[in-house]
């Protein structure tokens, strides 16, 4: 009779065990010649050789499934139990380097171009990184699976999003509700995000505990965000200030990124981007990664690409005409001439708004009578 035990770490025991351990009961029921004993965040293993190795490798396989998952259900471990070793072998190494996540139901989450995996290489070097392009790249997204990513690995402490909230054409005052119903709107998107990449059990219970925080802009001023991964989403409508607050709130152990859209610009026409301003003065700033997309990025439906390439098309149309113009001959300068004035043509009478049709304005005008008494 052979012993092992096996140490659970970072690990959910009521995730990964099952209520009242019948993960583990199903497992040691089909091997009854072994004994299977959990105990706290231990298994301990006894039975013959060939036994123990095949249950620590059917717990290891489990334990990777959690990892990517976050749950163990007893369907998952009647499939690890009839599955092959080569079965097996097969579901550790859909864990390939290039997979940021893995989904709530099981989807692949990984960088889909080259730029989107750009994006995920600059923030793996870079605690700070800016990622610039139109809508449909992935940005969001691809930012919201490194976080979970970043959390699930025990990286960091918490997550927290963030986007300005400024309307983009269309009033939300009036909604009704209290102030998160009214804002809810603007932060869907993060929630879409984070509810394909959690089970809903535990994306419910990092809200609760504020592991995950979702937060307007304006929430961020005093804080000191550390221990974190902290996304700022839509930066291009930030106001210079609002940003630079944003970027000054980073403590030590945060990994920030920072998405915008230069062509999806809401802020009121005499208003300067906070973004726009803070890629002129940070370009040259040692440690801060920039990542470029294109409309070849966008991983929506087909569509997509084609409107955001026939509105880029338009807008460099619509600079150069700006351009054209401003190169235009300017108009030779008229002075102001009041009438009668120096240098101002004698007045022609019969243009005179009062004068009738047959009046050339040489008649004599009615003598006053009284006058000539």
């Amino acid at each position: 009779m052979v012993e092992k035990v096996i140490t659970l770490e970072n690990v959910s025991l009521i995730d990964f065990l099952g209520p009242d351990n019948q993960n583990i009961r199903q497992l040691a029921a089909a091997f009854p010649g072994s004994k299977i004993i959990s105990r706290g965040n231990e298994i301990k293993i006894q039975g013959q050789t060939p036994v123990i190795s095949r249950i620590n490798d059917i717990l290891s396989a489990l334990l990777e499934h959690y990892h990517q998952y976050g749950q163990i259900t007893d369907k998952t471990v009647y499939q690890y139990l009839s599955s092959s070793d080569e079965d097996q072998q097969d579901r550790l190494l859909a864990a390939s380097p290039d997979v940021i996540l893995f989904g709530a139901k099981g989807g692949v989450i990984k960088a889909k171009t080259a730029n989107q995996q750009r994006l995920v290489d600059a923030v793996m070097r870079h605690d700070l990184v800016f990622a610039l392009g139109p809508a449909g790249t992935g940005k969001t997204y691809i930012s919201v699976a490194l976080a979970v990513r970043a959390l699930k690995n025990k990286e960091v402490k918490k997550i927290i999003i963030s986007r300005p909230v400024v309307e983009a054409g269309e009033s939300l005052g009036f909604l009704p509700g209290d102030l998160k119903d009214k804002i809810d709107p603007y932060l869907r998107p993060i929630y879409d995000a984070l509810e394909d990449m959690l089970p809903p059990e535990k994306f419910k219970f990092y809200m609760e505990n504020k592991t995950i925080e979702i937060a307007p802009l304006a929430y961020m001023r005093g804080r000191t965000l550390n221990n974190a991964f902290v996304l700022l989403d839509e930066a291009q409508n930030t106001t210079p200030s609002q940003l630079k607050m944003f970027l000054t709130r980073m403590g030590p152990t945060a990994k920030v990124m920072v998405n915008g859209d230069r062509s999806q610009i809401d802020l009121p026409t005499k208003q300067k981007s906070g973004l726009i301003q803070a890629l002129d003065i940070l370009k040259d700033v040692n440690g801060i990664g920039f990542v470029e997309m294109s409309s070849e990025d966008v991983v929506r439906h087909r569509l997509v690409k084609s409107i955001v390439m026939a509105y880029d098309k338009f807008d460099v149309a619509a600079q150069q005409e700006q351009a054209n113009q401003a190169n235009r001959p300017i108009r030779e300068y008229q002075p102001y001439r009041r009438p009668n004035g120096p240098g101002s043509a004698a007045p022609d009478a019969s243009r005179h708004p009062d004068a009738r049709p047959e009046d050339d304005g040489t008649q004599e005008l009615p003598v006053n009578q009284e006058q000539q008494l």
